[in-house]
Protein backbone atom coordinates (compact mmCIF):
# COMPACT_ATOMS: atom_id res chain seq x y z
CA UNK A 1 0.00 0.00 0.00
CA UNK A 2 0.94 3.36 -0.86
CA UNK A 3 0.90 5.06 2.93
CA UNK A 4 1.94 8.12 4.49
CA UNK A 5 2.86 8.33 8.43
CA UNK A 6 2.01 11.86 9.58
CA UNK A 7 3.92 12.57 12.25
CA UNK A 8 5.94 15.79 14.45
CA UNK A 9 3.05 18.31 14.13
CA UNK A 10 2.32 21.53 16.46
CA UNK A 11 1.48 20.72 19.48
CA UNK A 12 3.28 19.94 22.91
CA UNK A 13 3.39 16.42 22.02
CA UNK A 14 5.42 16.65 18.96
CA UNK A 15 8.31 14.97 20.19
CA UNK A 16 6.22 11.98 21.25
CA UNK A 17 4.45 12.18 18.02
CA UNK A 18 8.03 11.70 16.16
CA UNK A 19 8.77 8.57 18.19
CA UNK A 20 5.23 7.18 17.72
CA UNK A 21 5.69 7.67 13.86
CA UNK A 22 9.63 6.15 13.59
CA UNK A 23 7.92 3.29 15.19
CA UNK A 24 5.04 3.07 13.10
CA UNK A 25 6.95 3.72 9.72
CA UNK A 26 9.18 1.22 10.56
CA UNK A 27 6.68 -1.64 10.97
CA UNK A 28 4.71 -0.87 8.09
CA UNK A 29 7.92 -1.27 5.71
CA UNK A 30 8.69 -4.68 7.59
CA UNK A 31 5.14 -5.30 5.96
CA UNK A 32 5.50 -4.18 2.65
CA UNK A 33 4.17 -1.02 2.35
CA UNK A 34 5.27 1.59 0.67
CA UNK A 35 5.57 4.55 3.40
CA UNK A 36 6.29 8.40 3.02
CA UNK A 37 7.20 10.18 6.39
CA UNK A 38 5.72 13.87 6.68
CA UNK A 39 5.99 16.35 9.00
CA UNK A 40 3.06 19.06 8.23
CA UNK A 41 5.15 21.98 9.55
CA UNK A 42 7.24 21.78 7.11
CA UNK A 43 4.75 22.40 4.47
CA UNK A 44 4.57 21.10 0.77
CA UNK A 45 8.66 20.74 0.73
CA UNK A 46 9.50 18.03 3.18
CA UNK A 47 13.16 17.25 3.94
CA UNK A 48 14.42 14.10 3.98
CA UNK A 49 13.03 11.73 6.37
CA UNK A 50 16.05 11.62 8.31
CA UNK A 51 16.09 15.62 9.37
CA UNK A 52 12.30 14.98 10.44
CA UNK A 53 13.42 12.22 13.15
CA UNK A 54 16.81 13.93 14.03
CA UNK A 55 14.70 17.37 14.61
CA UNK A 56 14.04 16.50 18.25
CA UNK A 57 15.46 15.70 21.05
CA UNK A 58 15.06 12.36 23.63
CA UNK A 59 11.25 13.05 24.44
CA UNK A 60 11.97 11.45 28.24
CA UNK A 61 12.79 14.85 29.85
CA UNK A 62 11.04 17.85 28.96
CA UNK A 63 8.24 18.73 26.38
CA UNK A 64 8.42 21.63 24.24
CA UNK A 65 7.59 24.66 26.14
CA UNK A 66 5.03 27.13 24.41
CA UNK A 67 7.31 29.70 23.21
CA UNK A 68 9.35 26.83 21.46
CA UNK A 69 6.02 25.77 20.00
CA UNK A 70 5.55 29.36 18.29
CA UNK A 71 7.96 28.69 15.76
CA UNK A 72 5.87 26.26 14.02
CA UNK A 73 3.07 27.59 11.86
CA UNK A 74 0.11 26.25 11.77
CA UNK A 75 -0.34 27.45 7.88
CA UNK A 76 2.14 25.45 7.12
CA UNK A 77 0.16 22.73 8.20
CA UNK A 78 -2.62 23.58 5.14
CA UNK A 79 -0.29 24.10 2.93
CA UNK A 80 0.89 20.52 3.82
CA UNK A 81 -2.06 18.62 3.44
CA UNK A 82 -3.23 20.90 0.00
CA UNK A 83 -0.10 19.53 -1.56
CA UNK A 84 0.56 17.18 -4.26
CA UNK A 85 2.63 15.24 -1.41
CA UNK A 86 -1.00 13.07 -0.35
CA UNK A 87 -1.75 12.21 -4.61
CA UNK A 88 -2.17 8.48 -4.83
CA UNK A 89 -2.00 8.11 -0.95
CA UNK A 90 -4.60 5.14 -0.09
CA UNK A 91 -4.29 5.93 3.57
CA UNK A 92 -2.56 8.08 6.31
CA UNK A 93 -1.36 6.34 9.34
CA UNK A 94 -1.82 9.42 12.07
CA UNK A 95 1.15 9.67 13.90
CA UNK A 96 0.84 12.92 16.01
CA UNK A 97 -0.54 13.46 19.25
CA UNK A 98 -2.21 16.04 21.21
CA UNK A 99 -3.53 19.56 20.05
CA UNK A 100 -3.46 20.20 16.07
CA UNK A 101 -3.35 16.11 15.41
CA UNK A 102 -5.84 14.42 18.22
CA UNK A 103 -8.43 17.17 18.63
CA UNK A 104 -10.28 16.75 14.92
CA UNK A 105 -9.01 19.59 13.01
CA UNK A 106 -5.91 17.17 11.02
CA UNK A 107 -9.00 14.95 10.85
CA UNK A 108 -11.46 17.78 8.62
CA UNK A 109 -8.77 18.98 6.40
CA UNK A 110 -7.97 15.07 5.48
CA UNK A 111 -11.58 14.78 4.59
CA UNK A 112 -11.92 17.95 2.92
CA UNK A 113 -8.73 16.69 0.69
CA UNK A 114 -10.58 13.72 0.05
CA UNK A 115 -8.25 10.90 1.65
CA UNK A 116 -8.45 8.31 4.03
CA UNK A 117 -7.07 8.20 7.64
CA UNK A 118 -6.48 6.04 10.64
CA UNK A 119 -8.41 6.34 13.81
CA UNK A 120 -11.74 8.13 14.77
CA UNK A 121 -13.89 10.74 12.37
CA UNK A 122 -13.49 14.58 13.12
CA UNK A 123 -16.66 15.29 15.66
CA UNK A 124 -15.57 11.76 18.32
CA UNK A 125 -11.87 13.37 18.10
CA UNK A 126 -12.85 16.93 19.09
CA UNK A 127 -15.22 15.69 21.83
CA UNK A 128 -12.55 13.19 23.21
CA UNK A 129 -9.78 16.08 23.48
CA UNK A 130 -12.12 18.33 25.31
CA UNK A 131 -11.53 17.07 28.70
CA UNK A 132 -14.46 19.03 30.27
CA UNK A 133 -17.50 17.82 27.08
CA UNK A 134 -15.75 14.36 27.73
CA UNK A 135 -16.63 13.92 31.27
CA UNK A 136 -20.36 15.49 30.10
CA UNK A 137 -20.67 12.89 28.02
CA UNK A 138 -19.21 10.32 30.50
CA UNK A 139 -21.80 11.10 33.15
CA UNK A 140 -24.46 11.24 30.87
CA UNK A 141 -23.83 7.92 29.94
CA UNK A 142 -23.40 6.60 33.86
CA UNK A 143 -19.50 6.12 33.43
CA UNK A 144 -18.05 7.44 37.21
CA UNK A 145 -15.59 10.09 36.86
CA UNK A 146 -14.32 12.54 38.95
CA UNK A 147 -15.92 15.82 40.19
CA UNK A 148 -14.72 19.01 38.03
CA UNK A 149 -14.97 22.64 37.01
CA UNK A 150 -13.55 24.58 34.59
CA UNK A 151 -11.43 27.62 34.58
CA UNK A 152 -11.50 30.41 32.04
CA UNK A 153 -8.56 32.73 31.48
CA UNK A 154 -8.55 36.00 33.04
CA UNK A 155 -12.05 35.38 34.42
CA UNK A 156 -11.83 34.30 37.88
CA UNK A 157 -8.79 35.13 40.26
CA UNK A 158 -6.65 32.16 41.99
CA UNK A 159 -8.55 33.45 45.57
CA UNK A 160 -12.13 32.89 43.68
CA UNK A 161 -10.51 29.78 41.83
CA UNK A 162 -9.61 28.01 45.43
CA UNK A 163 -13.01 28.99 46.68
CA UNK A 164 -14.88 26.58 44.10
CA UNK A 165 -12.34 24.36 44.45
CA UNK A 166 -12.80 23.50 48.20
CA UNK A 167 -16.80 24.23 47.55
CA UNK A 168 -17.60 22.04 44.53
CA UNK A 169 -14.86 19.62 44.27
CA UNK A 170 -13.71 18.82 47.83
CA UNK A 171 -10.89 20.55 48.17
CA UNK A 172 -7.94 19.39 48.02
CA UNK A 173 -5.32 17.88 46.66
CA UNK A 174 -6.63 18.82 43.06
CA UNK A 175 -5.29 18.20 39.84
CA UNK A 176 -4.67 21.26 37.26
CA UNK A 177 -4.55 20.73 34.23
CA UNK A 178 -5.32 22.64 30.35
CA UNK A 179 -8.62 21.22 29.09
CA UNK A 180 -6.96 20.29 25.53
CA UNK A 181 -3.82 18.77 26.16
CA UNK A 182 -2.36 15.27 27.03
CA UNK A 183 1.02 13.29 28.46
CA UNK A 184 0.24 15.50 31.52
CA UNK A 185 1.27 18.79 30.06
CA UNK A 186 0.72 21.52 31.44
CA UNK A 187 -0.49 19.04 34.92
CA UNK A 188 0.06 20.34 38.65
CA UNK A 189 -1.56 18.15 41.85
CA UNK A 190 -2.13 20.63 44.64
CA UNK A 191 -1.44 18.81 47.57
CA UNK A 192 -3.46 20.27 51.21
CA UNK A 193 -1.79 23.13 53.18
CA UNK A 194 0.32 24.52 50.96
CA UNK A 195 -2.81 25.03 47.88
CA UNK A 196 -1.93 29.08 48.57
CA UNK A 197 1.75 28.49 47.07
CA UNK A 198 0.73 25.89 44.46
CA UNK A 199 -2.73 26.75 43.35
CA UNK A 200 -1.43 30.30 41.44
CA UNK A 201 1.87 28.99 39.73
CA UNK A 202 -0.44 25.44 38.81
CA UNK A 203 -2.60 28.12 37.05
CA UNK A 204 0.10 30.11 35.36
CA UNK A 205 1.48 26.79 33.67
CA UNK A 206 -1.74 25.39 32.65
CA UNK A 207 -2.58 28.34 31.26
CA UNK A 208 0.43 28.36 29.04
CA UNK A 209 -0.97 25.96 27.18
CA UNK A 210 -4.56 26.58 27.10
CA UNK A 211 -7.30 29.42 27.37
CA UNK A 212 -9.47 26.66 29.32
CA UNK A 213 -8.17 25.11 32.63
CA UNK A 214 -9.98 21.96 34.31
CA UNK A 215 -9.90 21.56 38.23
CA UNK A 216 -10.36 18.30 39.04
CA UNK A 217 -10.91 16.00 42.07
CA UNK A 218 -7.82 13.50 42.84
CA UNK A 219 -8.53 10.10 43.39
CA UNK A 220 -5.95 8.46 45.22
CA UNK A 221 -4.97 5.07 44.09
CA UNK A 222 -4.21 2.92 41.39
CA UNK A 223 -3.75 4.21 38.04
CA UNK A 224 -5.40 2.02 35.22
CA UNK A 225 -5.78 2.41 31.06
CA UNK A 226 -7.74 0.05 28.67
CA UNK A 227 -7.10 0.09 24.89
CA UNK A 228 -10.49 -0.55 22.65
CA UNK A 229 -9.39 -1.97 19.36
CA UNK A 230 -12.29 -2.93 17.14
CA UNK A 231 -15.09 -1.87 19.70
CA UNK A 232 -13.08 -4.74 22.09
CA UNK A 233 -11.60 -4.30 25.26
CA UNK A 234 -7.89 -5.55 25.20
CA UNK A 235 -6.72 -6.16 29.34
CA UNK A 236 -6.35 -3.82 31.55
CA UNK A 237 -2.73 -2.63 32.21
CA UNK A 238 -2.23 -1.09 35.59
CA UNK A 239 0.81 1.78 35.31
CA UNK A 240 3.60 1.53 38.59
CA UNK A 241 5.86 4.69 38.08
CA UNK A 242 8.62 4.15 40.86
CA UNK A 243 8.26 7.29 42.17
CA UNK A 244 6.49 10.61 41.98
CA UNK A 245 3.16 10.50 40.13
CA UNK A 246 2.69 9.00 36.23
CA UNK A 247 4.30 12.69 34.45
CA UNK A 248 5.58 13.40 30.96
CA UNK A 249 8.64 12.31 32.32
CA UNK A 250 7.51 8.76 33.94
CA UNK A 251 5.85 8.16 30.40
CA UNK A 252 8.46 8.08 28.53
CA UNK A 253 11.45 7.33 30.09
CA UNK A 254 13.06 3.82 30.34
CA UNK A 255 13.05 2.14 33.63
CA UNK A 256 10.81 4.89 35.33
CA UNK A 257 7.70 3.09 35.45
CA UNK A 258 6.45 -0.71 35.43
CA UNK A 259 3.74 -1.62 33.61
CA UNK A 260 1.17 -4.79 34.68
CA UNK A 261 -0.91 -6.23 31.66
CA UNK A 262 -2.81 -7.95 32.54
CA UNK A 263 -3.69 -6.31 35.87
CA UNK A 264 -3.74 -7.72 39.03
CA UNK A 265 -7.03 -7.74 39.66
CA UNK A 266 -10.35 -9.85 40.38
CA UNK A 267 -11.83 -10.60 37.59
CA UNK A 268 -15.29 -9.19 37.98
CA UNK A 269 -13.69 -5.79 39.04
CA UNK A 270 -11.29 -5.80 35.40
CA UNK A 271 -14.40 -6.92 33.46
CA UNK A 272 -15.98 -4.08 34.70
CA UNK A 273 -13.65 -1.36 34.32
CA UNK A 274 -13.63 -3.02 30.70
CA UNK A 275 -16.84 -2.81 30.17
CA UNK A 276 -16.53 0.98 31.48
CA UNK A 277 -13.84 1.46 29.01
CA UNK A 278 -16.47 0.61 26.00
CA UNK A 279 -19.35 2.92 27.44
CA UNK A 280 -16.75 5.79 27.55
CA UNK A 281 -15.50 4.86 24.09
CA UNK A 282 -19.38 4.84 22.47
CA UNK A 283 -20.16 7.91 24.44
CA UNK A 284 -17.87 9.75 22.09
CA UNK A 285 -18.43 7.60 19.01
CA UNK A 286 -15.11 6.63 18.75
CA UNK A 287 -14.28 4.40 16.02
CA UNK A 288 -10.88 2.05 15.19
CA UNK A 289 -9.46 2.26 18.59
CA UNK A 290 -8.64 4.66 21.55
CA UNK A 291 -7.36 4.35 25.05
CA UNK A 292 -9.01 4.94 28.04
CA UNK A 293 -7.71 6.01 31.63
CA UNK A 294 -9.04 5.53 34.88
CA UNK A 295 -8.09 5.68 38.26
CA UNK A 296 -9.51 2.96 41.07
CA UNK A 297 -9.35 4.17 44.74
CA UNK A 298 -9.47 2.01 47.59
CA UNK A 299 -12.77 0.82 47.14
CA UNK A 300 -12.52 -0.49 43.87
CA UNK A 301 -14.31 2.35 42.27
CA UNK A 302 -12.82 3.02 39.01
CA UNK A 303 -12.94 6.73 38.23
CA UNK A 304 -12.84 7.47 34.04
CA UNK A 305 -10.22 10.49 33.34
CA UNK A 306 -10.50 10.72 29.90
CA UNK A 307 -10.13 9.09 25.93
CA UNK A 308 -7.38 9.09 23.83
CA UNK A 309 -7.95 8.90 20.49
CA UNK A 310 -4.66 8.54 18.76
CA UNK A 311 -2.57 6.90 21.57
CA UNK A 312 1.53 6.48 21.81
CA UNK A 313 2.61 3.73 19.71
CA UNK A 314 6.26 4.26 21.21
CA UNK A 315 8.31 1.20 22.80
CA UNK A 316 6.55 2.18 25.96
CA UNK A 317 3.20 2.67 24.57
CA UNK A 318 0.22 1.11 26.41
CA UNK A 319 -2.04 0.09 23.73
CA UNK A 320 0.77 -2.11 21.97
CA UNK A 321 1.76 -3.45 25.35
CA UNK A 322 -1.82 -4.81 26.26
CA UNK A 323 -2.14 -5.89 22.17
CA UNK A 324 0.95 -8.39 22.65
CA UNK A 325 -0.59 -9.73 25.43
CA UNK A 326 -3.79 -11.04 23.63
CA UNK A 327 -1.40 -12.62 21.20
CA UNK A 328 -1.11 -9.60 18.48
CA UNK A 329 2.04 -7.96 18.35
CA UNK A 330 2.97 -4.26 16.92
CA UNK A 331 3.21 -4.82 13.03
CA UNK A 332 -0.33 -6.49 13.46
CA UNK A 333 -1.56 -4.28 15.48
CA UNK A 334 -0.62 -1.32 12.85
CA UNK A 335 -2.83 -3.82 10.26
CA UNK A 336 -5.60 -4.18 12.13
CA UNK A 337 -5.55 -0.39 12.37
CA UNK A 338 -5.21 0.20 8.92
CA UNK A 339 -8.25 -2.74 8.44
CA UNK A 340 -10.72 -1.31 10.92
CA UNK A 341 -9.72 2.35 9.02
CA UNK A 342 -10.28 1.69 5.62
CA UNK A 343 -13.68 0.29 6.73
CA UNK A 344 -15.29 2.42 9.55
Amino acid sequence: MNIIVLTGGTSSERNVALASGKAIANALREEGNNVTVVDPVYGAEQPDEGKIFSDRPAIGKEFPTAAELNRYSNKKVIECINSKLFDNIEIVFLGLHGKFGEDGRIQSLLEMRGVKYTGTGVTSSAMAMDKNISKIMFTHYGVLTPKWLMIKKGINDKEKTDDNIKLNIGGYPAVIKPNDEGSTVGLSIIQPDVEDVQLGTALLNAFEYSENVMAEEYIEGRELTVGVLGGIALPVVEIKPKDGFYDYTHKYTKGYTEYICPADLPDRLAKHIQEQALIANRSLNCEVYSRVDFRLNSKNEAYCLEVNTLPGMTELSLVPKAAEATGINFNALLNKIIELSLNK
